[in-house]
């Protein structure tokens, strides 16, 4: 007997109750994002491995020990899983000459790929919504995108998520910035880690974001990038802050906020929250003006965010706001080969009326389907035996409220008969 095969560790099936759930947390993204004029736009899965080598940095975790990379067989080329999205979107954009034609607000939907140590919010296969605004060169873009945060959450009746926001100014004040980190580290090398010594002469910023407790307060005291940051970058930041402030928005200014990826200038923040265990951050981003033109198009302007969805699914749960899986209109019930032959052609004809029908398929006496109907979660049930299939009549019964009489209707009327109830019902509610 050949051994049962399974999914691969981290990369999870998404069962149909949960992935109900999943569309319809995806149509309220959709709407919110159009709400604020972005489009979607679609990449492939797998890219070209420079590409997210240039983009992200070579001397970045990701890059370094994270990526699902191969070599295509047929023609050697080195091939990628998609890491993150914004890579692949700006690449998107320069090809195809939307460059040309900024700004641009745009939105993708999607899996991604790391190979890293599976656990609750962090999977080797995960799915985030990605925002990419390119084009727009004021800190206004900036601060609305945070503001999309913000309602967002209210939206999904979402609390408890904290504003983190930092400028990391741009290259030249880095740097400064860096020389100073890495002669302040270098002061106190006794005590770095492996992963901080790794660090130190390749991207010291990012020791800054170490999670061991025993490196702590050593980088608590580190040089603060926002000393360096010269006038032009301290004035687009205190732009992102005026807007946040006149829209009532709080937010914590953290000196130790940096992003995992090399792109990043200016504007960066993250919406966190304790109620995920470690992994604690919904939603990350931030300005990333250089991406454009490290990739071969001219200078352009440009911010994004992105948002991992099992995470923000997983804190809607905790917040007790799971939705109830959606439920057919309407159950249909027959019995005998006449009824069941109407049965097909009433079906098709509610459904052309816009009414969901769950038509019963297997057989089974009336006693059997008219329990499945009720747990369907059906609304109503229609049962058509071949004494009704004689007359072209059904039974149309109200599954969900005691007192309601069945009815007796010709199958023509069924449809106007169940959409008035239906349109009752949600003026009651």
């Amino acid at each position: 007997m050949s051994q049962t095969l399974q999914s691969v560790r981290g990369m999870n099936d998404i069962l149909p109750d949960e992935a109900e759930f999943w569309e319809v947390f995806e149509d309220t993204i959709r709407s919110w994002l159009k709400g604020y004029g972005y489009r979607p736009i679609r990449m492939p899965i797998v890219e070209p491995t420079p590409l997210f080598k240039r983009a992200i940095g070579e001397v970045t975790d990701i890059v370094e020990k994270e990526m699902y990379s191969f070599e295509d067989s047929l023609n050697g080329e080195q091939l990628t899983l998609r890491p993150e999205g914004t890579a692949g979107c700006v690449r998107a954009v320069i090809q195809h000459g939307l460059a040309n034609q900024v700004p641009r607000r745009l939105y993708y939907i999607g899996q991604m790929f790391r190979h890293e140590r599976p656990q609750k919010g962090r999977y080797r296969q995960f799915h985030q919504v990605g925002v990419e605004s390119i084009g727009f060169a004021g800190p206004d873009i900036d601060a609305e995108m945070i503001l999309m945060g913000a309602r967002l959450w209210a939206d999904l009746g979402l609390d408890g998520i904290e504003l983190q926001i930092n400028s990391l100014g741009q290259p030249e004040e880095r740097a400064q910035h860096r020389a100073a980190l890495i002669s302040y580290f270098e002061e106190h090398a006794e005590i770095l880690d492996e992963d901080a010594k790794r660090r130190l002469y390749t991207n010291p910023l990012r020791i800054l974001d170490t999670k061991n407790p025993a490196l702590q307060d050593m980088c608590a005291a580190a040089p603060k990038l926002i000393d360096y940051l010269g006038e032009a970058s301290l004035a687009h930041f205190e732009g992102v802050q005026r807007v946040l402030r006149d829209a009532g928005v709080p937010f914590v200014i953290n000196p130790r906020l940096v992003r995992g990826l090399d792109y990043y200038n200016l504007t960066v923040f993250e919406w966190v929250t304790d109620k995920l265990g470690a992994q604690g951050t919904v939603c990350a981003g931030g300005r990333y003006d250089g991406l454009v033109e490290q990739l071969g198009g001219k200078s352009t302007p440009a911010c994004g965010f992105a948002m991992g969805v099992e995470r923000l699914i997983a804190l809607i749960k905790e917040s007790g706001g799971e939705p109830a899986a959606p439920a057919p209109d309407v159950y249909l019930v027959h019995q005998g080969e006449a009824a069941s032959r109407l049965a097909f052609r009433v079906a098709e004809g509610l459904r052309d009326h816009g009414i969901d029908v769950l038509l019963h398929c297997g057989g089974g006496s009336f006693k059997s389907q008219m329990k499945k109907a009720d747990g369907s979660g059906a609304t109503f049930a229609v049962v058509i035996g071949d004494d009704e299939a004689a007359t072209g009549e059904a039974q149309l019964k109200y599954l969900r409220e005691e007192g309601v009489e069945q009815r007796k209707l010709k199958v023509d009327d069924l449809a106007d008969a169940i959409i008035g109830q239906l349109i009752d019902s949600d003026e009651e509610e």
